[in-house]
């Protein structure tokens, strides 16, 4: 008889705000370490593909805008030396390390305090991890070529461009979006607040 992946005091639909079940078993903690690590890797691997796909069509030309939708959506590359819209320039290897913490916090908040028995933080903190990943190697300088400015070395390649204009976002990368849905997916978690007992 197979073993259920749920104690019988976990039901299969978990409310988005339920507290999280800490009774699974071996199977389930397995399932959940791998959708967390598909969305982590698969993710940072998108966002990696694209900068390239990005750079090298745009040959390095760096603000040059190439329209999918004129005047509203295209690929714009940009270098960010900073953090979110560019504040904090030139700490591009503070940046690093404070990822490098948060990544390691959220594998252990996860499969260590049992963060990862709720399906909804798991898929959150697997979008965040994919976003930290993706940027992480950018300011590690692992894409950084001798011929680069030397202030590119621990810049994040950024090459989304929305806008309506004369109005247009900060450019960014498939990494941010990915942190912007976790952070979002995190923020309706705490909202809805724990599920009812009774």
């Amino acid at each position: 008889m197979d073993t259920p992946d749920v104690s019988p005091t976990q039901t299969a639909d978990e409310p988005i705000g339920s507290t999280p079940n800490t009774t699974l078993n071996w199977s389930a903690w397995l399932t959940r370490l791998a959708i967390f690590s598909l969305l982590a890797f698969f993710g940072c691997a998108v966002d990696l593909w694209t900068k390239h796909w990005a750079f090298e069509q745009s040959g390095l030309q760096l603000g040059e805008i190439q329209w999918w939708l004129e005047g509203y959506a295209g690929v714009q590359t940009t270098v960010n030396l900073g953090a979110l819209f560019g504040l904090g320039a030139g700490w591009g290897g503070l940046f690093a390390m404070f990822s490098i913490v948060a990544a390691l916090a959220i594998v252990t908040w996860l499969f260590g305090f049992q963060g990862a028995s709720s399906w909804w933080l798991t898929v959150a903190m697997g979008c965040v991890l994919g976003g930290i990943l993706g940027n992480l190697y950018d300011r590690l300088g692992l894409w950084y070529q001798p011929e680069y400015p030397p202030a590119w070395r621990s810049g994040v390649r950024d090459w989304i461009l929305l806008a309506y204009e004369p109005y247009s976002w900060p450019n960014f990368n498939i990494a941010d979006a990915l942190l912007v849905t976790g952070a979002a997916m995190l923020m309706i978690y705490s909202l809805r607040g724990p599920a009812p007992t009774a």
